[in-house]
């Protein structure tokens, strides 16, 4: 498995001076976590849920989400069971499927009970799961965070390897202000108790926003909603803290696609897509709404989140043309991690101090993530990556792929 697997090696060498690696599914936490990318999620009741997990991994997808939960009618729950188990046992009867998975497969349940029922009728299909989603962790009337780590620990003996936890932080105990921080402290005891098993913390924007009654709209971020914005900050302040203790936080679901009616105006820079002859891509980001999902990413970043839950495969390829580390930044990266004795220094391009103490938490975190994404040749833009996805794709689809 390896991001980009769509693109030719010519457009790779084209694009890339450093090629992203090939994602080790044995690799330790980390490593795996920042390889994450886009998680898609979909719903458990697709009758033809391993068909289309093998299409979208051939589009590119390397993370997908089986979801038992919020996505499934309350009355479907046991029909979604079991066409969950049926597909499962078809993927692991796909050739090459258990010997080198197309995509990280992740099952979400609604109780630590479900999921250890799953995992007991799974079968063979079994050995295609990377883990589990916990959703509404530690709220309020939810399963205990003890019983659902407890669960997984018992799949893994089932399954006779380690299987991962991605626990959901998205409850009302989290959201408000008087039960947050109690809430986190608590989630941190159980998470770092069971730190060998948590791949990830992911973060729940849309029941986060619906403890306020709110939903953001197409022409705004998750980080414009201020009271969720507050939420996330708090979740990386307590869990995702740089010093050895934190865990890798994902960033929340961009659920828009499809047109709408528009109140502002793109801020999408025309530049880079004028230089790359790629202006009708930028008219396609702007009509689908993308380019709200492409400043949302950039805004992750920033904020200290990785990867991020979508919803439709139109989003995949922009999270993954957004996570490829820039020259700039992998030159400075690679400055900041060579400087063993510390000290600040001028930038390999000229144009802001690197101080080798403050910045290699940073330094680190952009050197894992060009492993997982790849470093661009200098002068490349996310557009470049973007617009070669993009054509990879359509041939894809014309092949019946």
């Amino acid at each position: 498995m390896r991001h980009f697997s769509t693109l030719s090696p010519e457009q790779l060498e084209r694009l890339f001076c450093v090629p992203p690696r090939p994602v080790d599914l044995t690799a330790g936490r980390d490593q795996l976590a920042v390889a994450l990318g886009a998680t898609i999620y979909c719903p458990a009741t697709r009758q033809r849920l391993a068909g289309d997990l093998l299409r979208l991994a051939r589009r590119g997808s390397v993370s997908a989400v089986a979801c038992l939960e919020d996505s499934v009618p309350d009355d479907r729950v046991a029909e979604a069971e079991e066409i969950l188990v049926r597909e499962l046992t078809g993927l692991a009867r796909t050739p090459g499927w258990r010997e080198d998975p197309p995509l990280m497969l992740f099952v979400r349940t609604r109780t630590p009970e479900q999921l250890l029922s799953v995992v007991e009728r799974a079968g063979v299909g079994l050995d295609c799961l990377l883990g589990f989603v916990l959703p509404k962790f530690g709220g309020a009337g939810q399963p205990d965070p003890a019983d659902w780590l407890a669960a997984v620990r018992r799949a893994s003996d089932l399954a006779g390897r380690r299987l991962w936890a991605m626990p959901v932080l998205e409850s009302r105990d989290v959201a408000h202000l008087d039960t947050r921080h109690e809430a986190l402290f608590r989630i941190r005891e159980v998470l770092d108790a069971n730190r060998d098993l948590v791949l990830a913390v992911r973060t729940g924007a849309t029941d986060l926003s619906a403890a306020y009654g709110l939903r953001r709209p197409r022409g705004s971020t998750v980080w414009d909603v201020r009271v969720v914005a507050d939420v996330l900050g708090d979740v990386v302040n307590v869990l995702g803290r740089a010093d050895g203790t934190g865990h890798p936080i994902t960033a929340p679901v961009w659920e828009h696609f499809g047109t709408g009616e528009r109140v502002f105006r793109s801020v999408l820079s025309p530049g880079p897509f004028a230089e790359s002859g790629a202006e009708e891509l930028r008219e396609q980001l702007i009509d689908d709404d993308l380019d709200g999902l492409v400043r949302e990413i950039v805004l992750d970043t920033v904020n200290g989140l990785q990867g991020k839950t979508v919803i439709h495969p139109s989003h995949v390829a922009v999270v993954h043309a957004m996570s490829v580390v820039t020259h700039e930044d992998w030159t400075d990266a690679s400055d900041v991690v060579g400087q063993v004795s510390g000290g600040a220094m001028r930038s390999s391009y000229r144009n802001k101090m690197n101080e080798a103490g403050p910045h290699r938490a940073w330094a680190e975190r952009v050197l894992a993530r060009a492993d997982a994404f790849g470093v661009a040749c200098e002068g490349v833009t996310y557009v470049q990556v973007l617009k070669a996805l993009d054509e990879a794709t359509v041939a894809i689809k014309a092949a019946g792929g």
